[in-house]
């Protein structure tokens, strides 16, 4: 028929993938790789706002993808780790820990008698904005490692004749968000960074001063 307009292809070709449409899912996933980064240190704050900005507006995984690619850490490896939903921590009279590339769940549940159990953030491996953490500590203690952009709150904990102290970590943007909440009978929960590795007995020797010599 004249002036009929026939379409180029056959209609089913593929769209190279960076043109692909994103869906909410993706950006959130781009979006706790640029917190990650920047809990690093590897954004500044005015950076990851911007990042975020355009994160949210992205609408194909080319223009996420573009966020992302000076990034030491590949995205689809923070995307690949799942986080269990539950994770229940018991221990009567013994020690236990979650420490190096650990992947934080969505909610814990830390029963401690007399023993204790530490929960070291740093190098863990974080999918999610929050974390719930439900305790119940008699006579031992738990104790949270954290770093710039992880905040505790544990104001919901109820003290019988224990202690609950956080140390704030640093100023950064927020990473994790965890809320701690429950009862501490004669035990003890705590939030700090890390501490500084402490000195061999050689290391202070050699980092004495030298004794100045008597004058004559």
């Amino acid at each position: 028929m004249a002036g009929e307009v026939t379409p180029h292809g056959s209609g089913d070709e593929q769209l190279p993938a960076h043109e692909c449409r994103a869906s909410y899912e993706d950006r959130d996933r781009v979006v706790e790789v640029l917190r990650l980064a920047a809990g690093d240190g590897r954004l500044s704050a005015d950076e990851l706002d911007q990042r975020l900005e355009m994160a949210l507006a992205a609408r194909t995984y080319g223009e996420l993808a573009a966020l992302t690619k000076d990034l030491p850490t590949a995205p689809g490896a923070a995307m690949a780790a799942e986080p269990k939903d539950f994770v229940r921590i018991q221990t009567v009279s013994a020690r236990t820990r979650r420490d190096g590339r650990w992947v934080v769940p969505k909610r814990m549940e830390v029963k401690v008698g007399s023993g204790g159990v530490k929960l070291d953030f740093t190098e863990a491996v974080i999918t999610q904005a929050t974390l719930r953490i439900d305790v119940e500590v008699n006579s031992g203690w738990l104790l949270l490692i954290t770093k710039p952009g992880i905040v505790v709150d544990a104001d919901d904990i109820s003290v019988r004749s224990g202690s609950v102290k956080v140390e704030p970590p640093g100023e950064a943007p927020t990473l994790l968000s965890i809320h701690v909440s429950g009862k501490v009978g004669s035990g003890r929960v705590k939030a700090r960074p890390p501490r500084p590795p402490r000195r061999t007995f050689w290391q202070w020797l050699l980092g004495r001063p030298r004794l100045a010599l008597p004058s004559r």
